[in-house]
């Protein structure tokens, strides 16, 4: 390296040069490792408390106008440390080279080094988020719609990742809900109203564990609460031991103002035919946004009622 700070805006690299940028500040800020082919890790030096997130290389290029991993943003802001670990495409982590990564970070004692540890992850990387934490007892853990298991003996009815199917999940680091009983307190955060994510989450049902409901928010929630400014008050919160029902109910109450939760709850109105509530929301929605949909199902509500 020849010792240049490296640019913290990382649009519009392509993945090789994005790839070598974050590395790069890894290894002026702290270690960086690469892990096989698919995976890297990424460790940023400063407080006591530290932060390890897992996320896609995808993600991390498209969710942030900066192109930033996810971690950097907050734990910069809170004076954290960060512990990237990266994939490259959905991979749910299950790969040797990850597995003896954390084996040789119990080894060093590497998060003794910390006063609290909070693991996040979103869908596979909240499956990975979950899994890991057995590597620190005591820890915090925040899942967004986690995987319990791939394994077809145990999640046959899920057929979104057929292909990962010949993938071993019975092995170390396994079937994640069995991998948080060591943490101090787990939040498994998903949609109800989408059957294949709530009966993953009903298999994490432990007693160190606090699920929240995001009902009608879909397939994505990460990016919901990206989009809200809430997702980084929610990793703070539980790293602060402040994440409670009603706090997270306060969080959530950002949706209010959520076109495309508002949408959704405007389709499933319209499905039950509840035609006082539709109008009631289609009111709401109008007289805040420029909302053609809205106006024209409060239009059609009204004249069926001259």
């Amino acid at each position: 390296m020849d010792g240049t700070p490296p640019r913290t805006d990382l649009s519009g690299l392509d993945k090789p040069e994005w790839t070598r940028r974050v590395m790069a500040r890894a290894e002026m800020e702290g270690a960086a490792d690469r892990l096989g082919r698919s995976h890297f890790a990424a460790f940023l030096k400063s407080g006591s408390t530290l932060l390890v997130t897992f996320e896609t290389v995808q993600g991390m290029r498209g969710l942030t106008e900066s192109a930033q991993p996810l971690g950097w943003n907050l734990a910069q802001r809170q004076g954290w440390s960060h512990l990237l670990l990266a994939c490259d495409g959905d991979t749910w982590f299950r790969a040797p080279e990850v597995y003896g990564y954390f084996d040789q970070l119990i080894d060093e004692g590497f998060f003794d080094e910390f006063d609290n540890v909070v693991f996040y992850g979103a869908g596979p990387c909240g499956y990975a988020a979950a899994a890991f934490s057995v590597a620190a007892p005591g820890s915090t853990v925040v899942a967004i719609q986690p995987q319990a298991t791939l394994d077809p003996r145990v999640t046959e009815w899920d057929d979104r990742f057929t292909h990962m199917r010949r993938t071993d999940f019975t092995d170390r680091f396994g079937f994640a809900p069995d991998m948080i009983d060591g943490a101090a307190r787990a939040f498994v955060i998903y949609d109800p109203a989408e059957p294949l994510d709530a009966m993953h989450a009903a298999l994490f049902t432990r007693p160190n564990v606090t699920k929240f409901r995001m009902p009608y928010m879909g397939e994505a929630l990460q990016s919901h609460l990206l989009f809200m400014k809430r997702l980084f008050p929610l990793i703070q919160a539980a790293a602060e031991d402040r994440l409670t029902d009603r706090f997270f109910a306060g969080l959530f109450r950002a949706r209010r103002n959520h076109l495309p939760y508002l949408r959704r709850l405007l389709t499933r109105l319209e499905a039950h035919d509840r035609s006082g509530l539709i109008e009631v929301l289609c009111r709401h929605v109008t007289a805040r946004y420029t909302a053609p949909r809205f106006a024209r199902r409060l239009r059609a509500l009204r004249q069926s009622e001259e």
